[in-house]
């Protein structure tokens, strides 16, 4: 169980066939198939179920009352549905003869002992814990999972079980990353706030760079008097790579390296750290993983309704995704009333980020549109947008 969410680092080779023995594929009779006939009845002897005795070889010109799952006899070869029979003291006659071999599930047909069970960068869920299960695969080899650490800044934020006083705010982000990076296969570590203080802040990220795969911040990267992780993070020894992405929200997002270390700057408006953790965090916690394809697939959808934008940057618009009653197959996107960057009712109850032009001011009911599916949304009823 250790396993998984974990993506294998190696292929997993079949060591034993699978199945491994000829079974029955449901309750019935097991025969030799040359015997069969509709007008004569066949003696019944013997029984063959699952977890049982051994059976003994079929006795000729009789048939054996077999189990789902139970083992054939030697000398059958063709399994008689139980609802395809009469049976009449201790015999039975044949109401529709079944096909040589039928009802039977043969040894290694799943799998022959040495063929590939599972590949290299899989990742494994309960039906590949259940069938490493069913070869005998105690331990298997995987990708280990990423250590992330969370740092959020700022003299606002306070704990969820502190008392707020005027102008503060509970660190509604660090729960919602760490919540974000469990999501996504990692281990989130969130460290204690950092105030407003550039060497209270590098000390923080010092702490944070020693020991973890990747470092996550939340809050000051903007350009504001007070936004102080970009020089923090340079004077902790980080190499901004790119600061600032051409969407909405999310603006300011900063990523930078300390050696193999990524660090990952994002907004503190809960909406721009949400979609910019989607965006950019998610796929890298895939590839180190180990996922080969670390992206997820984009999903045409069209706009349930019409809606009025600024123009401006790209837009991720955060939605809800359903069919259409037309039956077309086709997915329908349903924007949230809320999507401005600090407004968390956005965040809930979606599950897709819904891709908008920048250069359109108004999208009419329809419109085709690209959406990029969120977390593990099951199906849904209608939303309930408030």
């Amino acid at each position: 169980m250790q396993a998984r969410a974990r993506v294998l680092a190696s292929d997993v080779l079949a060591g034993r066939d699978l199945p491994g023995f000829d079974h029955s594929a449901m309750d019935g009779y097991a025969a030799c198939h040359a015997e069969l006939s509709g007008a004569v009845p066949l003696p019944v002897r013997g029984e063959s179920r699952a977890g049982g005795a051994w059976p003994e070889p079929l006795a000729a010109g009789c048939v054996m009352r077999i189990f789902t799952g139970a083992p054939m006899p030697e000398g059958a070869d063709t399994v008689i549905m139980q609802e395809d029979v009469a049976a009449e003291h201790g015999a039975i006659r044949v109401r529709e003869l079944p096909k040589l071999g039928g009802n039977i599930r043969r040894r290694g047909s799943d799998l022959a002992v040495s063929s590939l069970a599972l590949p290299a960068g899989q990742l494994i869920g309960p039906g590949e814990i259940a069938l490493l299960a069913a070869l005998g695969c105690a331990r298997v080899a995987t990708h280990r999972a990423p250590r992330v650490a969370i740092v959020c800044t700022g003299d606002e934020l306070r704990e969820v079980h502190e008392a707020l006083p005027p102008g503060a705010l509970v660190n509604s982000n660090a729960y919602m990353l760490a919540a974000q990076v469990e999501d996504a296969g990692g281990i989130a570590t969130v460290l204690p706030s950092a105030p407003d203080r550039i060497e209270e802040i590098i000390a923080r990220f010092e702490q944070a760079l020693a020991g973890s795969d990747v470092v996550l911040t939340s809050g000051g990267v903007s350009v504001g008097d007070h936004d102080l992780v970009a020089d923090a993070l340079g004077r902790a020894g980080v190499e901004t790579r790119f600061w600032k992405v051409a969407m909405k929200p999310g603006k300011p997002l900063l990523f930078g390296m300390r050696d193999a270390v990524p660090v990952l700057g994002l907004p503190g408006n809960p909406v721009s750290a949400f979609v910019g953790f989607e965006v950019f965090v998610r796929p890298l916690l895939s590839r180190m993983r180990g996922l080969t394809a670390p992206y997820p697939a984009l999903t045409p959808v069209r706009l349930a309704h019409d809606h009025r934008k600024s123009k401006g940057r790209p837009e991720l618009a955060r939605g809800v995704l359903t069919p259409s009653t037309s039956g077309s197959g086709e997915l329908m996107a349903q924007l949230h009333t809320r999507q401005g960057s600090g407004s968390l009712p956005s965040i809930a109850q979606v599950d897709a980020l819904v891709f908008l032009p920048g250069d359109a001011s108004e999208l009419a009911s329809g419109a085709a549109l690209t959406a990029l599916r969120i977390g593990a949304r099951a199906e849904r009823a209608e939303p309930t947008f408030p």
